[in-house]
C-alpha cells in the first residue's frame, strides 16, 4: 500500500472529484517549495504526472490551469490510474469514455466508484500496470515525444530527456515509472552505457 502524507491525500482526493483529473490548483497553503516538493514527490510515486496543457484561444480562464511553462509549452497535472487505485476509486475506462475523450483532445475522463478505503485501499495499491490503459497518448505532445525517443535502438538518458523536453530530472523520472510503466503498460528498461551513463529503452 502507497504510504501518503495528510498533504498528498488532499491533492489526490481533490483530483479525483474533478471529471478532468487535474489536480491544479493545489490547496492555498501549499506554494513554493512545499508545493514543488509534494508535487515531485506524487509524480515520482507515478500518482500524479504532468501532461501537455490545453489552450482556449485567448481566454486563460477557459483552458487548463497551468503547473510549469517552458519556451511557450505548458503542462498542468492529472492524477493517474494509480493514483485514483491509492485512494480506493476504481477508475471506470468505458469505450465511450475513452473515444469521447479522444476525439476532442480532452484528457482522460474519470467516473470513478468509490470504494471504503480502510477496506480496499491495500486491495487496490497497484502491484503492476494493472490500471494501465492502451490508449495511446496524444500526438504532438513531451510523452508522445518522450515515447519515440526511447523508441529508438540508441535509447535515451535522462540529460537529453530534459533537452528534448525542458522537464526536470525528476519529472523525467516521475513520467517514466507512472505515465509510461504504470499507466500505459509499456516495458521500459536501463541500461549503464559507457560514455553516456543510464540510458532508458522501450523495448
Amino acid at each position: 500500500m502507497t504510504k501518503l502524507s495528510d498533504t498528498q491525500l488532499v491533492v489526490l482526493s481533490a483530483a479525483a472529484r474533478r471529471d478532468d483529473r487535474i489536480a491544479l490548483p493545489l490547496p492555498a497553503n501549499l506554494k513554493g517549495g512545499a508545493a514543488a516538493k509534494v508535487v515531485a514527490s506524487l509524480i515520482a510515486k507515478g500518482l500524479i504526472e504532468e501532461i501537455e496543457a490545453r489552450r482556449a484561444g485567448l481566454d486563460p480562464d477557459l483552458g487548463d490551469p497551468i503547473w510549469c511553462e517552458t519556451d511557450g509549452h505548458a503542462t498542468t497535472l492529472v492524477i493517474t490510474d494509480a493514483g485514483l487505485e491509492a485512494l480506493g476509486i476504481v477508475p471506470d475506462h468505458t469505450p465511450e469514455t475513452d473515444a469521447s475523450q479522444g476525439a476532442t483532445g480532452g484528457h482522460t475522463g474519470a467516473t470513478a466508484t468509490p470504494a471504503d478505503h480502510d477496506a480496499t485501499a491495500a486491495e487496490s495499491a497497484p502491484t503492476a500496470p494493472a490500471g494501465a490503459t492502451t490508449r495511446p497518448p496524444r500526438e504532438g505532445t513531451k510523452q508522445a515525444a518522450l515515447i519515440a525517443m526511447l523508441r529508438t535502438p540508441e535509447g535515451a538518458t535522462i540529460a537529453q530527456i530534459v533537452d528534448a523536453t525542458g522537464w526536470q530530472p525528476h519529472t523525467v523520472r516521475g513520467a517514466i515509472a507512472g505515465a509510461l510503466k504504470k499507466k500505459l503498460g509499456l516495458n521500459v528498461t536501463s541500461d549503464k552505457v559507457e560514455g553516456r551513463g543510464r540510458v532508458y529503452r522501450i523495448v
